[in-house]
């Protein structure tokens, strides 16, 4: 029997003073199996898309692992803030977490490639993701931050700019608006369409446009209406202009302890999950415009014309910042892509 969890933060305090390993019962087995602990923290809310993908890859794992690891899952960031994700697995106080990979900001500015608008946006690229020379540089680049990769999530080629009152489509449109940026590589084309950015975390965007804190958002448009943005914002428009991924990654100490076939059950699961997740992405693209129009959003999908406006203002800003943050690493990983178009 499966043992994955989504525990809720009632329970948290017991699972955090769990050890790294407890006795489980094997189904027909008479004597006890050690399984490894394997706590997971995400910050989606369960009716996320991908939620839905990292809780059939944690069964998945339990599955091919035999009840080797015994994954938990939390999500809504009812282990740790989205912020905290990164440095606990690094400093192995939780076995592994996903993050979004514009959250790795200065860090390692490198996963921050797929935000340029346009440079990434095809799905057979996305497809291609796992096994490509591209995943592999930034694997290596992410264990020497001190963090082993398992999985890659794609979550959208397909966002939304939001806002109350009036859409946001040419680049005028932009001018003055405090919205919702993702980190400083991306938000430097925002800037340049005249906006300011705002650095936040995802759940405190729904509340932040509620309140006027901030006046618009970017975000999937998946995400859109699971996080009930259409609460909050009458105006949408759909751009296919960047592309936001999720990755799963572990405590490389942690890694090391399990067997060989636990090793090639991640593998596998991982490999499961990123080909699940784009036809999730897929999917929820697909439901959503139409979810968001029940809901009385003005929902606008960008015209070629309108895209290419707003890409000859945000790319070379966009460019100009991700070659200042990744120097000659950065023009590597980005032929390594263009190899995937």
């Amino acid at each position: 029997m499966s043992l994955v969890r989504a525990l809720s933060s009632a329970s948290l305090a017991a699972s955090l003073a769990a050890g790294l390993a407890f006795a489980v019962m094997a189904p027909g087995a008479g004597t006890a199996q050690a399984a490894t602990v394997m706590r997971c923290s995400h910050q989606l809310p369960p009716q996320h898309h991908v939620a839905k993908v990292i809780d059939r890859w944690a069964e998945e794992v339990e599955r091919l692992s035999k009840g080797e690891i015994d994954v938990q899952v939390f999500g809504a960031e009812s282990l740790m803030k989205a912020k905290e994700n990164i440095l606990a697995v690094a400093k192995g106080g939780i076995e592994c977490a996903f993050s979004l990979n514009f959250q790795w900001g200065k860090t390692l500015p490198l996963m921050n490639v797929t935000l340029g608008p346009y440079t990434m946006s095809s799905l057979d690229a996305w497809r291609k993701w796992p096994t490509s020379e591209a995943a592999a540089f930034l694997e290596k680049k992410l264990l020497e931050k001190g963090v082993r990769n398992v999985v890659w999530v794609f979550q959208t080629n397909e966002s939304v700019f939001t806002s109350k009152g009036k859409a946001l489509i040419t680049p005028v449109d932009f001018q003055g608006m405090k919205m919702r940026g993702l980190n400083p590589t991306f938000d430097a084309g925002l800037e340049a369409l005249g906006a300011t950015p705002v650095s936040m975390p995802g759940g405190d965007v729904y509340q932040s446009l509620g309140t006027g804190v901030i006046d618009a958002a970017l975000t999937d448009v998946a995400a859109a209406y699971a996080r009930k943005y259409y609460e909050v914002q009458d105006y949408m428009t759909d751009v296919q202009m960047l592309s936001v991924y999720l990755h799963g990654y572990v405590t490389p100490k942690w890694y090391d302890g399990l067997s060989d076939a636990a090793k090639e059950a991640l593998k596998t699961a991982g490999l499961e999950a990123a080909a699940w997740a784009v036809d999730a992405a897929v999917e929820a693209v697909a439901e959503s415009p139409d979810k968001l129009i029940a809901k009385g959003v003005h929902f606008h999908r960008a015209t070629d014309e309108e895209n290419a406006a707003l890409k000859a203002v945000m790319q070379p800003a966009f460019d100009a910042a991700f070659t200042e943050a990744t120097g000659a690493e950065g023009r590597v990983l980005l032929d390594l892509i263009a190899k995937l178009q």
